[in-house]
């Protein structure tokens, strides 16, 4: 296209300097034959100003300046930063007065300006202050840096061969709403065989995270040696991170919104936990009570007994696919009987325990659990029906931001 404007352009000159009409058609045959265009479009073109410049389109005088947005900013900030719509009355009424209790200075060329301004035209002026005001919202400093400077961050560069890494995260079960005390699970999953263990807590407080977590690691048949937690707050707290120097546990954290930093644990929240007790809220001690008498029995030894998991062996990316290995499927308790860094006597009483079990009865006895957890949970709710893997929407706008 650059091309026949070029062309065209050229042969511009000669079409308007002849007088002769044969001529002008000979020059417009001679266009259409070399580049196969219309007749009729060429003519428009030719007789188009296309090659000259374009005229810019006059911009409109600018009325409300800098120091008008400047200004409008100060106001906005002073009535506690409304709309278009709420700052325009006030602006119209309180500015005189802001100038004699000597709040703002502005002249009086501004003052009119100000007084003049529609609301859809304050919001178009402020958009650029509400997005600084947004990000400022979104990437603002923690109220408790220093912790967060104790606990060192960890992406990844997981020894899967070492036992005692666990990763640790928080399951709420707060259904529609986040308001008043829920159950929340507290989950463990080790890095190297896979093995979990969890048990729920009504609350989140940190004393009872840190108490809920040492009941799981007694139950784990390996000594940990380093947690790995996500960002909240129910673990990064002084309590957690007492308790790890005092039991020589290295303690570290994922990166801000990366939660595959927590992968292994992420996974069994789905698995292991959200795929039996489903989306409902939980928040009284009877049911708290059956959650904790379902992970501290059957669900832990069905899954870690007789629950095969798959270890990644090799990634590779090959022209923007990537490509997995897994090596063959083995439960947590196959690869903690094949590893050599567990002492043969925690070997031997696994084995013991392995043999008694049944996972038949296992299987029947967590289906009982669940049948009783869901009848406390009608009878709180004096329901005919549960739909526990159905997901809850937040009955409140300020439920939008519960963990779920």
């Amino acid at each position: 296209m650059h091309s026949r404007n070029q062309y065209l352009k050229e042969l511009q000159k000669r079409y308007f300097q002849t007088q002769s009409k044969k001529e002008k058609s000979s020059i417009l045959d001679e266009y259409c034959q070399n580049t196969h265009q219309s007749r009729k479009y060429v003519i428009r073109k030719i007789n188009s100003s296309f090659s000259s410049k374009l005229k810019k389109r006059k911009k409109r005088k600018q009325i409300y300046d800098g120091y008008v947005k400047t200004a409008l900013a100060e106001l906005w900030e002073i009535f506690d930063r409304p709309c278009g719509q709420r700052l325009f009355p006030s602006i119209r009424t309180e500015l005189d007065r802001l100038r004699q209790q000597e709040e703002i200075f502005v002249s009086n060329e501004v003052a009119e300006k100000l007084k003049r301004i529609g609301p859809a035209t304050i919001d178009r002026a402020l958009k650029h202050q509400k997005e600084v005001l947004h990000y400022r919202r979104k990437y603002h400093r923690k109220n408790n840096p220093l912790i967060y400077q104790r606990i060192p961050v960890k992406a990844g560069g997981w020894d899967r061969t070492l036992p005692g890494q666990v990763q640790i995260d928080l399951v709420e079960h707060c259904g529609q709403s986040a308001s008043g005390l829920y159950a929340n699970t507290v989950s463990c999953a080790g890095v190297a065989f896979g093995w979990w263990e969890g048990e729920a807590v009504l609350g989140s407080g940190k004393e009872r995270n840190c108490e809920a977590l040492d009941k799981t690691r007694k139950r784990m048949p390996f000594k940990w040696v380093h947690a790995h937690s996500d960002n909240d707050g129910g673990f990064i707290n002084w309590h957690l991170l007492s308790y790890c120097e005092a039991e020589g546990i290295q303690f570290s954290r994922s990166r801000p919104y990366k939660k595959n930093d927590n992968c292994f644990v992420e996974q069994k929240n789905s698995t292991h936990v959200r795929n039996f007790l489903g989306h409902l809220r939980y928040d009284t001690p009877e049911e708290v009570a059956i959650i904790n008498d379902l992970y501290r029995n059957e669900l832990r030894l069905y899954k870690n007994f007789f629950q095969p998991v798959m270890k990644l062996k090799e990634k590779i990316r090959d022209k923007g696919k990537i490509h997995r290995k897994y090596d063959t499927p083995k439960t947590p308790y196959q690869r903690v009987m094949e590893s050599d860094r567990i002492p043969q006597t925690r070997k031997n009483e696994l084995k013991a325990l392995y043999l008694s079990l049944n996972p038949a009865q296992l299987k029947r006895g967590i289906e009982m659990k669940l049948k009783k957890l869901h009848k406390a949970y009608q009878k709180k709710n004096n329901s005919q029906t549960v739909e526990p893997f159905k997901k809850q929407t937040p009955s409140t706008p300020g439920s939008i931001l519960a963990k779920v």
